[in-house]
């Protein structure tokens, strides 16, 4: 599966964010000594699955392939020797589209990110960028589950800095 997609880093808390649905998201990466690992084992809300995840080109495109578990073999996966990220995402409606807004837990909190997928090529290229988010950071490898998971956001506090990235709590 082929995902069109915007992200983009947050520059302030979009209107309403605390009362839209939301569930808690645990991503758990392997192998750990990978640089970027691709393998991602994931607690989102109450569905449970591990994927795999390969960038196909450097505009934001990804071939995707996805195996559902159940709660029990997540439980029995779940402690594999990885690099962990957790984060509260939010459904957030916006001019027609769903936005996924995660707004990530310790050791990265203060960060959210803010994504959009699409239908068509079209309507990605031709999605202006929300007055809420700071940078379109689509093509930006920092933002990517396998670099992100396991860091801080002192880790990350250089790049964050490159985009004037103030530090922002729900």
């Amino acid at each position: 599966m082929r995902e069109l997609e915007k992200e983009y880093l947050a520059k302030s808390i979009p209107k309403g964010l605390k009362n839209c649905e939301h569930k808690e998201v645990i991503d758990i990466y392997i192998p750990k000594e990978s640089f970027h690992p691709v393998v991602r084992i994931r607690k989102n809300g109450d569905k449970f699955r591990v994927t795999k995840k390969v960038p196909v080109d450097d505009k934001g495109h990804f071939d995707e392939q996805t195996v559902k578990l159940t709660k029990e073999e997540f439980n029995a996966l779940k402690d594999v020797d990885g690099r962990k990220v957790h984060k509260i995402r939010y459904i957030y409606s916006y001019k027609g589209y769903t936005a996924e807004i995660d707004v990530f837990q310790e050791p990265l909190k203060g960060l959210i990110i803010v994504e959009f997928e699409f239908p068509t090529f079209k309507e990605k290229d031709s999605f202006e960028m929300p007055d809420f988010c700071l940078a379109d950071i689509t093509s930006e490898e920092f933002t990517a589950g396998g670099f992100i998971c396991g860091k801080s956001l002192e880790d990350l506090k250089k790049v964050l800095d490159k985009y004037g990235y103030k530090k922002l709590i729900l």
